[in-house]
């Protein structure tokens, strides 16, 4: 396995007039060997069912910090897709019989497999997604730490013995896996979410069937092969964890399949408002993960040696590619201006660089129409009256690479605030009391993350009280991200109203019965009903 280090180096890219290597594909260059380690080679079969294959498009993916070509991915056909689903099914007749904490054991062994693997697919991450190594290892961490809440969560699953009014007569609820579900993902997290979702739906007695993001076909197929292993070490159908690389029209299918018990969905509101239609029309079940329009509300009492790294972050961190970054930021009109002064130089200490570099906490924008998305927002961030403060452009360098930017001035409820722009701009706006602010942060369509800085014990309760923020995340003194996988991850509104992870998520991926069960000789009514 590659260290830290070497895993750090080995993505480096060629120098500058180095002679070209046989293949222009990254996967081929001595410098990316340590791609090998994951099983991936210029071509890669993007379906797997127990066994690998795909008959569709073949896609290749692009190295964010420098536009070259990593590797190429079969995808799936329709065809592949039916085959995969049906295999699926079949797969989950056998992992339903399997007691629980069993299943709990081959989940543990994948968490296992990915710490084996955790610097090398970290690395990968990077590679492909674009976010700075330690976030890379961060994100297959956060799978990891999945893993194991789940290991115990397979021995504490079920619900409660009720009483019933009847005499002889036990109530109890009885919980059951939903079947197959669809899990898609969203490019900027290609392996945590997966995670939340897999690992939580396999100890429930569940198959899975994945499609990723196009774009990081490399990360699915990666992660896919660790977990083939050992489903197939423990001899059971691979099929568990199936793999289908597509796009839209896999997607399509997956929303209008009847077979598919639950369809979790992490992606854009607009997309996700199509597939929230598509999956009601037949009456079936999804878990939605969208858009975030995340607040961060500073009081004049607030502790600026807390507030301004958590703005820096929760902004600037994933080059403001996280659903909870953090894109409106609120601050008392006494301390406005020196917040602003300190965040912008902040800003102006950002080390800017490739992914990879241990130095850097700022890396590229994951594709060329993201920087066209950021160069649109910060234009019409001015002409709505905004003044940039900080950054604003972009980047001469290889790659995907703007500036973080600050942008002043705008008011409240102007359109580009309300507007997710998945790119490191941050709002920065002035209030006076606290009603018009919390007031101010529900306003937005989405409800995902919110965070307020004070000292005030009152005003914190009340923000976590009814009339406080609307928002699934609800957090004090720390930025709107980073959430820990003990808790459930989701939000209200526009952001879809679906939970992953932690707490009590893992009901979604089961289905409830309430059992009367009369051991009794009698057969009385409830509701003291005669029928006689």
């Amino acid at each position: 396995m590659l260290g830290l280090r070497r895993a750090a180096a080995a993505l480096l890219p060629l120098r500058a007039g180095a002679p070209a290597a046989m293949s222009t594909l990254l996967v081929s260059q001595p410098r990316y060997a340590w791609l090998r380690e994951l099983g991936l080679q210029e071509e890669n079969p993007g379906v797997y069912n127990g066994r690998w294959g795909g008959g569709g498009q073949v896609v290749t993916t692009y190295c964010p910090a420098n536009n070259q070509p990593i590797a190429s991915v079969r995808q799936a056909s329709l065809e592949d897709y039916e085959e995969t689903v049906k295999k699926a099914k079949e797969a989950w007749k056998v992992w339903a019989d399997i007691p629980a904490p069993k299943r709990g054991e081959i989940v543990r062994q994948i968490g296992d497999a990915l710490r084996q693997k955790i610097k090398v697919l970290g690395s990968l991450v990077s590679l492909e997604m674009g976010k700075i190594f330690v976030e890379g290892v961060g994100e297959v961490q956060e799978y990891v730490d999945v893993c194991d809440y789940a290991v115990g969560l397979s021995r504490m699953i079920g619900g409660p013995i009720l009483p019933s009014e009847r005499p002889g007569h036990a109530l109890i609820e009885q919980w059951n896996p939903v079947g197959l579900v669809g899990i898609i993902t969203a490019f900027n997290f290609p392996v945590a979410v997966y995670g939340w979702n897999s690992a939580i739906a396999m100890i429930c007695g569940n198959a899975c069937l994945w499609k990723g993001a196009p774009t990081t076909s490399l990360i699915s197929v990666a992660v896919t092969k660790i977990i083939a292993k050992v489903l197939e070490d423990n001899k059971v159908p691979g099929a568990i964890c199936s793999l289908v690389c597509g796009g839209a029209d896999i997607g399509t299918a997956m929303a209008r399949d009847e077979r598919m018990d639950l369809l979790s969905f992490t992606g854009s509101t607009k997309v996700g408002k199509q597939v929230a239609l598509m999956v009601q029309e037949r009456f079936g079940r999804s878990l939605l993960e969208l858009g975030g329009n995340n607040a961060i509300i500073v009081f004049e009492d607030a502790d600026l040696n807390l507030v301004i790294p958590s703005a820096l972050f929760a902004a600037v961190g994933t080059a403001g590619q996280r659903c909870t970054t953090a894109r409106r930021l609120f601050l008392h009109e006494s301390i406005h201006d020196e917040v602003v002064a300190k965040l912008a130089k902040a800003y102006a200490q950002v080390r800017i660089g490739d992914p990879w570099d241990s130095d850097t906490l700022y890396g590229p924008l994951h594709t060329k129409e993201a920087v066209k998305m950021f160069l649109d927002a910060v234009e019409q961030a001015k002409q709505q009256g905004g003044s940039v403060v900080h950054g604003g452009k972009v980047i001469d360098r290889p790659g995907n690479y703007v500036e973080p930017t600050i942008v002043t001035g705008l008011p409240h409820n102007a359109p580009i605030v309300h507007t997710e722009t998945f790119a490191p701009i941050l709002y920065v706006l002035k209030f006076k009391e606290e009603e018009e602010v919390f007031a101010w942060n529900n306003e937005v369509k989405q409800g995902l993350s919110s965070s307020i800085f004070t000292k005030d014990l009152g005003r914190i309760f009340r923000w976590l009280g009814p009339k406080g923020s609307d928002c699934g995340i609800v957090n004090v003194n720390i930025p709107t991200s980073g959430a820990e996988i003990g808790g459930a991850f989701g939000g209200e509104k526009h952001t879809g109203g679906g939970r992953e992870s932690g707490s009590d998520s893992w009901k979604l991926y089961m289905r409830r019965s309430t059992c009367t069960i009369n051991y009794s000789k009698d057969l009385p009514l409830a509701q003291g009903i005669k029928f006689q």
